[in-house]
């Protein structure tokens, strides 16, 4: 499988994500590009042909969330890869125990993201309190001269907000909270040591005790469906949640049902637990903002990712360490 462009003696490159043609000029002038998007080919046959050249990859790029993903089956196709590097923060499409056993070095996003998330969060948490994307379709349909003004929506400023992961992009959204005047509290594993926040020890008290819930945690075995039909009652009707963690971290079909019922008053949400399929129930409710898991990237942080991206690989071919390296267990 002849990689695009290789020049000579540099080395091989999987990569599974797509890229725009600066980006991709960019890797190819340093690595032996192996591009699965390009090639065309299902992901078994594409990575038996790069395991099979005379000088097989010994890194993979992946994309954070995508249909990739670095398991057992992936690592014993290419038995070369030693190192994953992956364009987020979250890395549970990683098997990073797997990782270790094999002695395969996994770098993520580190906080590169956090600025962008946190203000996402915080965008979508107003756009659904204050109906903003309702109110625009009700606008653009002609409906304010028949009908007046659009009913009245709810103010972000002086309500309590659960936080579900006080990490680094959690931390951010209290921060720009406060300055709304928001009580912020939260839940994690345990306590943060010098946080100002009231900490509950988990989910249901946090909603009990909270007009919102924002999700911003990672997606793992404990917080899997951390937000389900438990949750979402002790949250009430009044109550709203917003999720720019994974679709995961939420029962899907529980906050559907909880909609439906005015069990809990709207929603904003970036991602999705069958990404890029949305359910027809969220995408046909006013009280509902969604957005296409987009919350990480913007034109700043994009360009931050590619310089960072390389600068792993680099780290990596170069035997320096990672510059954001992901803890394995």
């Amino acid at each position: 499988m002849a990689a695009k462009a290789a020049p000579a003696g540099s080395p091989g490159l999987l990569l599974l994500r797509r890229t725009d043609a600066t980006f991709s000029a960019a890797l190819r002038a340093r690595y032996r590009v192996f591009d699965f998007y390009a090639s065309g080919a299902p992901l078994r046959a594409f990575l038996a042909a790069a395991a099979a050249e005379p000088d097989p990859p010994r890194a993979a790029l992946v994309v954070a969330g995508g249909a990739v993903l670095v398991d057992a089956a992936f690592m014993d196709a290419v038995p070369s890869l030693r190192c994953v590097v992956t364009t987020g923060a979250g890395v549970d499409h990683v098997d990073l125990a797997g990782c270790a056993r094999r002695g395969v070095v996994v770098a993520g996003a580190g906080k590169i993201f956090s600025v962008d998330v946190a203000d996402h969060a915080v965008g979508l948490l107003i756009a659904v309190l204050r109906r903003v994307s309702a109110a625009d379709r009700y606008v653009r349909a002609g409906l304010w001269p028949a009908q007046g003004d659009y009913p009245l929506a709810s103010k972000l400023s002086g309500k309590r907000v659960g936080i579900i992961g006080l990490g680094s992009i959690g931390w951010l959204i209290a921060k720009r909270l406060e300055a709304f005047g928001c009580i912020v509290s939260y839940h994690s594993r345990a306590p943060k040591a010098s946080v100002p926040y009231r900490y509950f020890p988990d989910a249901h008290a946090l909603a009990a005790d909270s007009d919102a819930l924002v999700v911003a945690c990672a997606l793992n075995d404990a917080t899997r469906r951390i937000v389900g039909r438990r949750v979402l009652d002790a949250l009430g009707p009044g109550g709203v949640v917003v999720n720019v963690a994974r679709g995961g971290n939420v029962d899907e079909q529980e906050l559907i049902a909880a909609l439906q019922e005015g069990r809990i008053a709207g929603a904003g949400l970036d991602v999705f637990e069958n990404e890029p399929h949305v359910p027809p129930e969220l995408r046909d409710m006013d009280n509902v903002v969604l957005t296409a898991h987009e919350a990480v990237f913007t034109e700043e942080s994009t360009a931050d990712l590619r310089e960072l991206m390389i600068g792993n690989l680099e780290a990596f071919f170069s035997g320096k360490p990672l510059l954001t390296p992901v803890a394995l267990p």
